[in-house]
């Protein structure tokens, strides 16, 4: 049997498609950059059942390293700039160790990526 945490968060950031414009004309707006919620999972395997990473916590040091790596003092956000769902996640996944991690635009659309 093995056993994740879950961790949920979401993060109000800047990014773009800059190829948009030169594949899909429907959606060339994609190419500036636009606002997102972007509704981030986190799965990390555990290896115990008392709390071997306390979740709360675990939560503020992905938070925290989203926020040195990305934030951007003019636009009072987050600034993914050329960086897609998938790329955030993988990332993610990449930095924390993680299972599994997803990257939603607005609860609404985005990629999941396992290990």
């Amino acid at each position: 049997m093995k056993t994740n945490i879950i961790i949920n968060l979401s993060v109000e950031g800047l990014h773009r498609w800059k190829d948009a414009k030169n594949k899909l004309i429907q959606v060339r707006f994609l190419s500036d950059l636009h606002r997102h919620n972007f509704y981030i999972t986190c799965k990390k395997l555990v290896n115990h059942d008392d709390r071997d990473i306390e979740f709360i916590d675990y939560k503020h040091n992905i938070v925290e390293y989203l926020t040195e790596k990305y934030f951007d003092k003019y636009y009072k956000c987050l600034l993914f700039d050329n960086m897609s769902c998938e790329m955030i996640a993988k990332e993610l996944l990449a930095q924390f160790d993680l299972e599994y991690c997803s990257c939603m635009e607005d609860n609404e659309n985005g990629a999941e990526v396992y290990v």
